[in-house]
């Protein structure tokens, strides 16, 4: 498995004591389950940027593009103090090397979705983003990102740990001398994980691999960088995954007997009806490719993108 992921946090879901009220939000699977993977970089932007704890909560007032951050009880304004600190702070996380960030809910500074934001003429939209979290996007804009109330879906948890797992892959293939060679066999190793996104992105990212040898290194790996980020933002869903299983089923049809053939094929019925998670018929490939010993699909990351301990694949 790789090494712990470094991710950034807001620091009151690891159970510290920074939310206005003294309280915190702690968040057990991301502390006692995700955090055994990773590697978390705490952060408290109202208590970082020199307000106390306990203190008069903030909510967002104005423009939904530039809110100002103001006290509720008192309308004291913080916006230039938040701003002052996030000047200085993300530079800092540059030096982090973040492979993701995770975001507090419904917070006015680090909410990603759906903040509300309190008009001039006192009415309310909920179209909002936190002063930090929309700083952060900006300056981080290929950082996956995700709020940990969101996390609660499934499908959503799966997607936001399968993205910041590749991109430590892919940060790791950038610090360890890059190569076109090492670029192609990145391509491959990964060609299962990225059809499962996207088959017309990843017909991109091969056209782009193919003309490597044309284009300056940084540009390369630049651009396939941009395309792979793209292909993983959109969401698998259960027709990509079934043409992906057939496609690696492929490989060792000749070699199968006829029953398992037909439990194989029985097994991606039942998923495709929603009988049973990705978990079963994935397991039985696993099998048949250890059985049959097919060295290509072993090296395929979308096998094990991620802890299998996090059962992200588990769910209907």
């Amino acid at each position: 498995m790789l090494t712990p992921i470094k991710i950034g946090i807001s620091s009151c879901l690891l159970g510290n004591l920074v939310r206005y009220d003294g309280g915190h939000s702690h968040d057990r699977f991301l502390t006692q389950t995700l955090g055994l993977f990773t590697r978390y970089v705490p952060v408290c932007p109202e208590v970082e940027c020199g307000m106390p704890t306990p203190r008069d909560s903030l909510r967002l007032v104005g423009d939904p593009e530039d809110p100002r951050l103001v006290t509720r009880k008192t309308g004291e304004d913080h916006t230039q103090q938040m701003h002052q600190w996030i000047q200085k702070k993300l530079p800092a996380l540059e030096k982090e090397n973040l492979c993701g960030f995770i975001f507090k809910s419904k917070s006015p500074s680090s909410g990603l979705y759906r903040i509300k934001v309190y008009g001039d003429d006192n009415k309310v939209k909920n179209n909002g983003v936190g002063l930090f979290a929309r700083a952060f996007t900006r300056h981080f804009p290929r950082i996956p990102v995700e709020e940990a109330g969101r996390l609660n879906d499934p499908k959503l948890r799966e997607h936001f740990i399968e993205n910041i797992f590749s991109f430590q892959r892919w940060r790791n293939f950038l610090e360890d001398h890059p190569t076109l060679g090492k670029l192609v066999a990145f391509h491959t190793e990964n060609k299962l994980l990225i059809l499962s996104h996207s088959q017309d992105i990843y017909r991109q990212m091969g056209k782009l691999v193919a003309r490597g040898k044309q284009m300056p290194p940084s540009d390369l790996f630049d651009a396939y960088e941009i395309l792979l980020l793209k292909a993983l933002d959109l969401k698998t869903t259960g027709k990509k995954n079934i043409n992906v299983l057939q496609h690696a089923m492929g490989f060792f049809k000749t070699d199968l007997t006829g029953d398992e053939k037909q439990e194989l094929l029985s097994s991606f019925s039942q998923y495709r009806d929603g009988y049973v998670p990705l978990i079963v018929p994935l397991t039985l490939i696993k099998h048949y490719v250890l059985k049959y010993d097919q060295p290509w699909l072993k090296s395929q990351t979308w096998l094990n993108p991620h802890p299998f301990e996090l059962k992200l694949r588990n769910y209907f």
